[in-house]
């Protein structure tokens, strides 16, 4: 009887799991198609606009890279193409020559206003046939999961 609770705990995981990710998947794609038709540009360029928001005083590229939880290769590659639009501005590191820190512009500050007020809307769009009360017990859910997998 045993072996029967187990394989069934361990198909609701699984169940749980591909869930999660199907909606997480299908949100982002409608996020990354948003982004691209009507501003010209990536879900991980508003991330990094994202996490550089919350950092007025910049941040270090490996910070910025362990932030975002990718290689700091595809920063320099987001934070590149940021820079040349002037949304983002780099200096050296006063304690660290070789470290660059990087933060947004007063024009990354507008673009990153704009950007944000958009994706909030499409998620809103995205959860709107999900009543409120229902997003509330979800999220204490989710948040329970969290701090039990971490």
């Amino acid at each position: 009887m045993a072996k029967k609770v187990d394989q069934t705990r361990s198909s609701l995981d699984l169940r749980v799991w591909v869930r999660l990710l199907s909606c997480a998947k299908i949100i982002e794609k409608r996020l990354r198609r948003n982004f691209e038709d009507q501003f010209d540009t990536t879900l991980p360029r508003f991330d990094v606009l994202a996490t550089l928001s919350r950092q007025p005083e910049g941040m270090r590229m490996g910070e910025l890279s362990r932030a975002l939880l990718v290689s700091n290769g595809n920063v320099t590659s987001i934070v590149r193409q940021l820079q040349e639009q002037g949304h983002i501005s780099t200096r050296v590191s006063p304690d660290d020559a070789r470290s660059a820190i990087v933060s947004l512009t007063p024009e990354g500050k507008k673009q990153f206003a704009k950007l944000a007020a958009a994706h909030h809307d499409w998620v809103r769009e995205a959860l709107g046939g999900f009543p409120d009360d229902e997003q509330r017990l979800l999220l204490d859910l989710l948040t329970k999961l969290k701090s039990s997998i971490s």
